[in-house]
Formats: structure tokens, C-alpha cells, sequence
């Protein structure tokens, strides 16, 4: 019973989480995942499991609050995938590379989405997001009790400032794109209002293209490591408010 209980948080978390819940990963590996998680936190767990596996109707309330609490924290964590794709999406507006290889991935998006994401997923797995991801779900069970509904204006709240700080993070990460892009727009209205001649649009696409895929190559390293310094922060600190 207490497996059970400490499954339905752990299961319900490992349905969404990067990396371990995309959706290239097989069911029977993310089983295998939220079952050898389950393993690693049970034991630290155990007392609050077992007060709600003593009552009555224990698995019941479980079945509803821990599902609940997982799904919370997992769809948290897939904030910031969604953050690396829109900043992606946004970069590739920019530098007119929005349909370049758009439909690679299991959801169709651009190339650079793709390129931040497995960048991202890479390195928050290389800098030991099965531990953290542990850590996290053993610190839930004090911030969101086992067999109790967290208050709803709260998780409402959360869960706003959550979605408002992955847009932030995806506009930070887009920036450079955005205003180079708006600074070569810019300079070739001007060049095309001195030369009306000059056919701008065939040569300032390819310019801005080329430019787009330089950018990409000196910005992407930096931003990651904005990316993974945030997505640390909230598995540190999953309930502190953004900045």
C-alpha cells in the first residue's frame, strides 16, 4: 500500500517530466522510470505513506491527491521544455527559418526548437537530473502532504507565476534574435528607401538567414546555460516565487 501511494505521485510525475516523459520515450521505459523512482523514495517517505495507507479509505484520497500533486510539480518541470520551443518558434520567426526541417520531431516545430530542446534535455540529464528529480519529489511530500488537496488559490497562484516565468525565460532566450532581426529589418528599409532600385529582398533573405545560423551558434551555448541555471533554481527551490 505504501508502493501504491508513493507510485501515484511519482507516476503522475514521470508522465510529464523532461527528459524521462517525453514522448519519444517508450511506456514500458517511463513504467520502468516511475517504478525505480518509486523504489528510491518510498523509504524516505514511508511514515506519511503509511498514515494514509492506514485509513479506511486511504487509496481512494490518494488515487485523488497525489495525482494531483504529482501532475502539479511534473507539468512545472515541462514549463521549461515549452520555454526552450517558444523561444525556438520565436528565434525562427525572426531569421526566416520557421519551416526549415519543421515537422523532425514528434510535435512539428522548427529547427531551432528542436536544437534547444535536446540542448537543453542533454544537458539538464548530464548535470544529474535523475538526483535532483529524487531530491524534488522526496521535498514535495513537506510542501504538499500526502492525502491533502493543496489550498486552490495557492496552487492557482503557483501555478501563474510558473507560465509567466517560462514566457519571461523564452523572451530572454529569444532576445538577441528578436533585436538583431529588428536592427537588419531596419537597415534594409533604409537602404531600400535610398536605392529604390536595389532589390533588397534578394539579398537581405539569404543575409538575414546566414546571420540567423551565426547567431544561433555564438547565442545557443550562453542561453542554455541561462536555461539550465533556472531550471536548477526550481528544482532547488520548486515553491519560491520567480523573480
Amino acid at each position: 500500500m505504501v508502493g501504491y501511494v508513493v507510485f501515484l505521485r511519482v507516476g503522475a510525475v514521470m508522465a510529464v517530466v523532461p527528459a524521462f516523459g517525453e514522448q519519444v520515450v517508450p511506456m514500458r521505459v517511463r513504467l520502468a522510470l516511475g517504478l525505480a523512482f518509486t523504489a528510491v523514495v518510498a523509504p524516505a517517505v514511508a511514515p506519511e505513506a503509511v498514515m494514509l495507507a492506514a485509513a479506511g479509505n486511504g487509496w481512494m484520497r490518494a488515487l485523488a491527491t497525489e495525482v494531483v500533486a504529482g501532475l502539479a510539480l511534473g507539468l512545472a518541470l515541462r514549463l521549461f521544455v515549452i520555454a526552450l520551443q517558444t523561444a525556438g518558434t520565436m528565434a525562427a520567426q525572426a531569421t526566416s527559418l520557421s519551416q526549415f526541417f519543421g515537422g523532425a520531431g514528434v510535435d512539428p516545430q522548427p529547427a531551432i526548437s528542436q536544437l534547444l530542446v535536446v540542448g537543453g534535455l542533454a544537458l539538464a540529464v548530464m548535470a544529474g537530473l535523475h538526483v535532483r528529480l529524487a531530491e524534488l519529489l522526496v521535498l514535495s511530500y513537506a510542501l504538499m502532504p500526502v492525502g491533502a488537496f493543496p489550498p486552490g488559490w495557492e496552487l492557482a497562484g503557483w501555478g501563474v507565476a510558473q507560465v509567466s516565468r517560462a514566457f519571461a525565460l523564452a523572451f530572454t532566450l529569444a532576445a538577441p534574435f528578436v533585436i538583431a532581426a529588428l536592427v537588419y529589418n531596419m537597415a534594409l528599409g533604409a537602404i531600400n528607401r535610398a536605392m529604390p532600385q536595389l532589390m533588397v529582398a534578394f539579398v537581405g533573405a539569404p543575409a538575414l538567414t546566414l546571420g540567423g545560423l551565426v547567431l544561433l551558434f555564438l547565442v545557443a551555448p550562453a542561453g542554455l546555460a541561462v536555461w539550465l541555471a533556472a531550471f536548477g533554481g526550481f528544482l532547488s527551490d520548486p515553491f519560491g516565487m520567480p523573480p
